[in-house]
């Protein structure tokens, strides 16, 4: 599938979604749950090892002997050991559980570099990324399935000059990747909340008022009666996103809403691993302090043997 054609399926996908006038679209942007699990130390470590480790490589530890799983963290704290000073401090910690929790995203943005690292240099220039995306269709002053892809290349040249630090318009890796996930990047949020409010702002004048807000969300669909949680969100419009009372919100009433301030998951999650582990209380963690504490980090066949059973089975 081409470039035309996915762009064409994915917007014929929105727009089915968007008919439908009982489904929510949800804008805001939560940091997700460390673990499904009941954060309960008295009775297991599941949930420190989701939060550590992610879910899904929390599963792989379950099948490996203590020994196995001594080696394999021992390995993981020199990588959370950033400043290579031989401690693992409360941030490093907290650094490490977001980037476990989002690994997802660096395999993504992997991904593309492959497809968009043309000359294969380590970089990735706005022209690589402009001929790699767009190419052949920009020729076409008038695409047969109506999409602006013009319209399209501006706003991603815009956001890849906000990632883009040093204005050179080369992207790092690290800049390719608060290019292509703006909302995990404190200095690119602001180009989020611009470019939310350009997709719900019809009338073009800098707010959203009350209907562009409710519009973006639900279509009536020709029918009369609303539902429940649409009436709802009319009410938190009204007494929580404008918060001046003006009857629209501006740049950061939208802020407020799309980038909530959510409590620090992963810094709370740091603290008590450290509060836990650290035998010496000097508030932060050597290689053998965490490892001495293994299990509450990282599981095993000794510490979740009959759980190791069940999910080998099923898989």
């Amino acid at each position: 599938m081409d470039l035309r054609q996915f762009l064409m399926c994915l917007s014929l996908c929105t727009a089915f979604a968007l008919s439908k006038p009982t489904e929510k679209k949800d804008r805001v942007h939560h940091e997700p749950q460390l673990s499904d699990k009941v954060h309960n130390d008295a009775q297991s470590f599941d949930y420190d090892h989701d939060a550590f480790l992610g879910a899904e490589e929390a599963k792989t530890f379950d099948q490996l002997t203590p020994e196995e799983s001594k080696e394999r963290l021992g390995k993981i704290v020199s990588k959370i050991d950033g400043d290579k000073d031989g401690f693992v401090t409360v941030d490093e910690l907290k650094d490490w559980i977001k980037f476990a929790q989002k690994r997802w995203i660096y395999e993504d943005v992997e991904r593309q570099w492959k497809g968009h690292d043309l000359n294969e240099d380590g970089l990735v220039s706005w022209e690589e990324y402009k001929n790699a995306t767009y190419g052949y269709v920009l020729d076409d002053p008038d695409p047969d399935d109506g999409f602006n892809y013009k319209q399209m290349m501006v706003r991603d040249e815009r956001r890849f000059k906000m990632a883009d630090k040093d204005g050179d318009l080369i992207a790092t890796k690290e800049e390719f990747t608060a290019f292509l996930h703006p909302e995990e990047y404190d200095y690119m949020k602001d180009i989020v909340v611009q470019e939310t409010m350009e997709d719900i702002d019809k009338n073009a004048d800098g707010f959203i008022d009350l209907e562009e807000y409710i519009g973006d969300m639900y279509s009536h669909d020709g029918n009369a009666d609303e539902p429940e949680w649409v009436k709802t969100e009319r009410e938190q419009f009204v007494e929580f996103r404008d918060k001046n009372r003006d009857g629209k919100m501006d740049k950061d009433e939208t802020k407020d809403w799309i980038l909530p301030s959510d409590y620090d998951h992963a810094e709370a999650e740091a603290r008590h691993l450290v509060y836990e582990s650290d035998q010496n209380k000097d508030g932060k963690l050597t290689k053998e302090e965490i490892v001495d504490k293994y299990d509450l980090f990282v599981g095993s066949q000794a510490t979740d043997f009959g759980e190791a059973l069940v999910r080998h089975d099923e898989f």
